[in-house]
């Protein structure tokens, strides 16, 4: 089952008290306060786990408890501080309180790691508050309290290239015929029912990391379908390929549908280069003659099948000679 959301309790640890003590020892008379420090409680982080691809953990377990500090002894012992605990989140995790909705932070790659919860600090024993005038305290403090929150956390998939189309557009086809990744595919709409992840291998050893979503259809932003709900995991890509096939009614219509509800869904999303992919041109008797609708905002238009693997290879180095000249702007600002 792929999870993607969930709202979770983190507690952190209390603080553990001060103590108030006197030293008591033979041909020691009036040896003074002694009382220790009351350990540090335990932080909640999130940490970005390369092994894991879902929150499905977090479905059956929304409260997570770190352990509190101990209390300190006496002749100046200091309290054990807890450790720390973990909630270990795949990769491309955003972390928002629930509540406020303020974003904490995001996990974007194995080793990430965001401060949800602050631990209480442990209280002071009355050895600190001996003075000149007070050599005797009885005063110490208690520990503090650890944070309390519920977060929320929200996968996005990091990929590459996001493929976008309406249901039994071929996606999956495509994803299985240019990666190793063996989505179900099946001569009916809505077979994808949740994200898909393939790499494209290249030559000279170069890589990309494709992510195929549910179909998009008419009124996906007023939550009909599938594709509205998952379009978070193509928010993270460089570059977007709209998948329309040929044997579509209405071509034009179609890739019209398609930008329309990716920009009421997000007009930074929509604003990404993308480019066109007519496919299941094995259903066309000559697909170079093929007549293609204007799609002035794409930077290329590909006539495809996956079936045949008919334009794969021009549109896969396409993508890739795209995608580099994406990270060079990126480091470039």
């Amino acid at each position: 089952m792929f999870i993607d959301q969930v709202v979770v309790e983190v507690i952190a640890g209390n603080g553990g008290s001060g103590m108030a003590a006197f030293r008591r020892e033979s041909r020691v008379p009036k040896g003074g306060p002694s009382g220790g420090d009351g350990g540090r409680g335990g932080s909640v982080h999130v940490v970005a786990d390369p092994q894991l691809w879902t929150l499905l953990d977090y479905t059956y377990h929304p409260r997570w408890v770190a352990e509190s500090g101990e209390p300190g002894g006496p002749t100046q012992q200091s309290g054990r501080s807890a450790g720390d605990l973990v909630l270990p989140v795949p990769a491309g995790t955003e972390v928002r309180d629930a509540e406020t909705g303020e974003l904490l932070g995001e996990v974007l790659k194995p080793g990430d790691a965001i401060l949800v919860a602050q631990g209480g600090r442990g209280g002071l024993g009355n050895q600190h508050f001996a003075t000149s005038t007070r050599q005797t305290p009885h005063h110490y403090q208690p520990g503090e309290a650890g944070e309390k929150r519920s977060i929320r956390l929200t996968l996005k998939l990091i990929a590459d290239v996001g493929l976008l189309g309406e249901p039994n557009a071929g996606k999956s086809t495509l994803l299985a015929a240019v990666t190793a990744a063996r989505p179900k595919i099946a001569a009916y709409p809505f077979t994808t029912l949740e994200p898909n992840l393939g790499v494209v291998p290249l030559s000279d050893h170069r890589t990309f990391v494709v992510a195929d979503v549910p179909g998009i259809m008419e009124g996906a932003h007023e939550g009909k379908g599938l594709g509205l709900k998952f379009l978070r995991h193509v928010e993270r890509t460089r570059v977007l390929v709209c998948l329309i096939p040929l044997d579509a009614p209405d071509p034009a219509a179609a890739y019209a549908m398609l930008r329309r509800e990716v920009e009421r869904f997000s007009p930074a999303l929509a604003a990404k280069p993308h480019c066109v992919a007519w496919s299941k041109a094995d259903l066309v008797p000559d697909p170079t003659a093929v007549a293609l609708p204007a799609t002035p905002d794409a930077f290329a238009q590909f006539v495809i099948s996956s079936v045949s693997h008919y334009g794969l290879d021009a549109m896969l180095e396409a993508l890739w000679q795209r995608l580099a000249r994406e990270r060079l702007e990126v480091a470039a600002t």
